[in-house]
């Protein structure tokens, strides 16, 4: 089953999940923040491959792309304008935002590069695309793929490593990255908001972001 399939059957529990695990959507949340301040003011952006519209709605997002039909209703539902269309085809012109935001979604790409290229062709020059991934060397990583054959949403996914993301930032022409890091802890031991760290190799989820050449 593609992912699509997986996460149109199955958007509510998906969405459900956030609801649960509060604290980590939280320090998820907190730690791409810390990226998009970083743009100028009035930065004009979009998610891609939003699912419901969690992260967008808590960052403040209005728009993006989704193929899934039923994670598109959901983030309609919370007043994002959301285009039905793929990472690897981005339906915008040249030129066109301040930043491209990805959260989590590169473990489910067929094409991660042919992805990363288009961000950069709809990227003004000097904006920034901001990844967000479970490190596939992490312990969050590790706890996911010993149990991916009871997960329905983990079982068909490829984590990536540092340096695989590294090599496609550089392979589609952006500039040096930064990378920032939380939740260090296992999900059951998280008992508050994580902080923000910078750098990787201590938290499960990474986020990093480069300027466009």
């Amino acid at each position: 089953m593609q992912a699509v399939e997986i996460f149109n059957k199955n958007a509510v529990d998906y969405d459900s999940w956030f609801e649960k695990n509060n604290l980590v959507f939280e320090s998820e949340v907190l730690a791409i923040r810390t990226h998009l301040e970083k743009l100028p003011a009035l930065s004009y952006g979009i998610e891609v491959g939003l699912g419901t519209g969690r992260f967008a709605a808590a960052l403040g997002i209005k728009e993006g792309v989704e193929p899934a039909d039923a994670m598109r209703q959901i983030a309609m539902k919370r007043g994002i304008e959301v285009m039905k269309a793929k990472a690897e085809h981005l339906p915008y012109k040249d030129l066109h935002f301040d930043f491209v935001l990805m959260v989590t979604l590169i473990s489910y790409l067929e094409h991660p590069l042919v992805a990363f290229r288009e961000a950069h062709r709809v990227l003004k020059q000097g904006g920034r695309l901001i990844i967000a991934f479970i490190d596939k060397d992490s312990l969050l990583a590790n706890q996911y793929t010993d149990n991916k054959s009871s997960s329905i949403f983990y079982r068909n996914c490829n984590f990536r490593s540092i340096d695989q993301v590294n090599k496609w930032f550089k392979e589609a022409h952006f500039k040096e990255p930064e990378f920032s890091q939380t939740l260090v802890q296992k999900l059951d031991e998280i008992e508050e908001v994580e902080p923000v760290k910078d750098g990787f190799g201590e938290g499960s989820f990474v986020v990093v972001s480069a300027e466009k050449k």
